[in-house]
């Protein structure tokens, strides 16, 4: 019984750590829904809109399938200032209150990454890039 409990156990931590989307950053967004939005795509971009209001993530903050080398531009809309940050790829942007910022990027790193605001410390979306 002990045997079992410490192979489930190791599995676990194999399946849960080493998995092929591991995650690049802290606590994952609140939800657990499959994805965000549902990303479009314009002239070979991927696109995602996410909208910041009262302190609220909309979509509520989920997961985004991209496929890995695809183009793609993350717009983000808030009532309030703030910075925006996509881990990993260390791309980044003020977010002026009331105004979109686009960021683009090629998803060239396979992987989940948080996409967040630095000063409210919002988490927008993860990226899980494969």
């Amino acid at each position: 019984m002990k045997r079992t409990a410490v192979m489930l156990g190791c599995a676990w931590v194999v399946l849960v750590g080493c998995g092929p989307l591991s995650t690049t950053h802290h606590n994952p967004g609140s939800s657990h829904e499959v994805a965000t939005t549902s990303p479009t795509a314009v002239s070979g971009e991927v696109r995602v809109a996410i909208t910041i209001a009262r302190g609220e993530v909309s979509p509520p903050s989920g997961w985004v399938e991209i496929k890995k080398g695809a183009a793609v531009a993350l717009t983000v809309t808030s009532d309030v200032a703030d910075e925006v940050h996509v881990h990993g790829y260390d791309v980044e942007a003020d977010l002026p209150a009331g105004q979109a910022t686009t960021l683009r990027f090629t998803a060239d790193q396979s992987g989940v990454f948080e996409v967040e605001t630095h000063e409210n410390k919002l988490v927008l979306t993860q990226l899980a890039v494969k």
